[in-house]
Parts: C-alpha cells; structure tokens; sequence
C-alpha cells in the first residue's frame, strides 16, 4: 500500500464519517439539504448508516483491498445518486457535494490500482 492510498482513503473516510454523524445525531445541516432538496426526513438516518458502513468498509479496505474497493465504489454511487437529487430541483450549490465525489472517485482509482497491482 502506498502512502498516497493510506492518505487519501484515510481522508475520505474521515469526511465521509463526519457526514455519517451529521445524519445520525440530527445535526441540522442534513435536514435543510433534504429541505432544499425534497428529501424526506425519513432517509436522512437511512443515509447516514449508508454512509458509515463505507466509512467502515474504506478503513476494511486496507486490510482486505477488495473492501476497500467496493466501499469506495458504493459511495461514488451514492454521490452520483446525490448529484441526482440536486439536479431534479435545480440546485447548482455543488460545492461540498464536489469535494466528497472527488474523495471518493479518487479513492475508488487508488483501489482499482492497487487491486490490480496485485
């Protein structure tokens, strides 16, 4: 494992754990973006544990790389997925949705790398 790899998927999983807390501690940053996106505030737990089993399967990952890599993969969709809900009302405010798409793509190659690597 590379130290880019060791950074990069640490970082990501510190983000993404971050959001996953927002979500299950009723934070109420997640609720005005389901607000503004027409979310129920029924899924915002349902995403947080989402996101906090990929926080979990990244740092997996660097036990076990074909973890790594499905986790990273899991939330590449579930920020495409995201993008989605954004672009179905017309919300351009893309900027924190950016940073974590770009976590996790980037996390995803370092994986895909590594996996093939072998």
């Amino acid at each position: 494992m590379s130290t880019p790899h060791l950074v990069l998927t640490l970082l990501t999983t510190a983000a993404t754990a971050s959001a996953a807390v927002a979500d299950l501690t009723g934070h109420p940053y997640p609720r005005a973006q389901a607000d503004r996106l027409g979310v129920p505030h029924s899924l915002i737990r349902p995403l947080g544990i989402l996101l906090a089993a990929a926080s979990l399967g990244l740092l997996a990952g660097l036990a076990v790389p074909a973890l790594g890599t499905c986790a990273a993969a899991g939330l590449v969709l579930y920020f495409l997925a995201a993008l989605g809900a954004h672009l179905r009302v017309g919300d351009t405010q893309l900027g924190a949705w950016s940073a974590y798409f770009i976590l996790s793509l980037a996390t995803l190659a370092l994986n895909v790398a590594r996996l093939a690597g072998r």
